[in-house]
């Protein structure tokens, strides 16, 4: 897939012109996003077009899982959150931003660069794709890949849109190379890249649309023994209980229920009351009752996609490392 990467120069002529260090550029090999040379040193890139919360984790994996460690690779990216540049400095990974800010270590080669100011584009234009229906489109697509193959009228009535954004939806993810559509069938491309974009999407613009209440049980112990509540297909469990039951590797802390109920009703059921710093947040569900999953306990849970996405954009590393395992696991479809 192509990739618009021209604010790798950007970022190449706003080093050069803050440190006075000459900054060359390779962008031919089709092993790397370029290879960057600063001062002589050379640096692999993987760019970025943003790093944020939301997918940072999967980037300082990638750029620390490697036996050479990331002392040879820079990440450039348009736009880089402050908070994220502060962990990827320690996590000693480099990375520059369009601005100039950067943390760049490498022998004897030390460059820190931080206050300039950034300029994060407003999504005015944003692709349909990665608007509310198309987040909801591609979270069917992403979901299960047999998906893809249904009718435009099926896909309609799976993701609840009309079947004029399903079309217009499809048409965009083939102009970007996301899908590619032979005589016989839809084959979805370049999975990773667009699962870390549905994410970020889906973070940005719909889940703070669903969020119904923030909420705490009346019964502390409730807190512990949380698997013991029946839900009574009034809700299903998300992001940390649902990751909880589906991998037996996590102890929830935060609490997430999707819902098609009232928050009211949920409260009633299980002994929740409103509470702003409460541990437990109740969210409109977006899919349809069917689509709920029943482990070996019968226990309700969210989508795995959903409850990855929920992992991931938490931030914490407990999170992510059980996030990981669902994408081994029950997302290896999308790897």
């Amino acid at each position: 897939m192509y990739k618009n990467n021209d604010y790798i120069y950007d970022a190449a002529l706003a080093l050069e012109q803050l440190t006075g260090f000459p900054v060359s550029l390779e962008s031919q090999r089709k092993e790397y996003d370029a290879i960057m040379h600063i001062d002589g040193y050379q640096f692999y890139v993987e760019a970025k077009n943003e790093i944020r919360k939301e997918n940072e984790a999967a980037l300082i994996n990638l750029m620390t899982s490697s036996d050479e460690g990331s002392s040879n690779k820079i990440i450039v990216a348009k736009y880089i959150a402050i908070e994220t540049a502060k962990k990827l400095k320690t996590y000693y990974i480099n990375y520059l931003d369009a601005s100039g800010n950067c943390y760049i270590k490498s022998n004897s080669l030390q460059i820190y660069v931080s206050g300039q100011k950034v300029q994060r584009k407003q999504k005015t234009n944003q692709a349909k794709a990665f608007q509310e229906t198309g987040i909801r489109l591609l979270f069917h697509l992403l979901s299960d890949p047999k998906n893809l193959q249904l009718s435009y009228r099926e896909l309609a009535e799976l993701a609840e849109i009309s079947t004029g954004s399903v079309s217009n939806i499809i048409t965009e993810l083939e102009s970007q190379h996301f899908i590619l559509k032979t005589k016989k069938k839809r084959i979805l491309k370049s999975k990773p890249e667009l699962l870390e974009r549905w994410i970020m999407a889906y973070h940005d613009v719909l889940r703070p649309r669903l969020v119904k209440k923030q909420m705490r049980f009346i019964k502390p112990d409730n807190l512990l023994d949380w698997k013991s509540i029946k839900l009574n297909n009034l809700a299903c469990w998300g992001a940390e209980p649902g990751a909880a039951i589906l991998t037996k590797h996590l102890t929830p802390e935060q609490f997430t229920l999707y819902t098609n109920d009232q928050w009211q009703n949920i409260g009633a059921s299980i002994g929740l009351v409103p509470d702003n710093n409460g541990k437990v947040e109740i969210l409109q569900q977006f899919w349809k009752n069917e689509e709920k999953q029943k482990n070996e306990n019968e226990a309700l849970i969210a989508p795995p996609l959903l409850i990855y996405a929920d992992l991931m954009g938490s931030g914490y590393g407990r999170n992510i490392e059980t996030a990981k395992i669902i994408l081994e696991n029950e997302l290896q479809h999308i790897k």
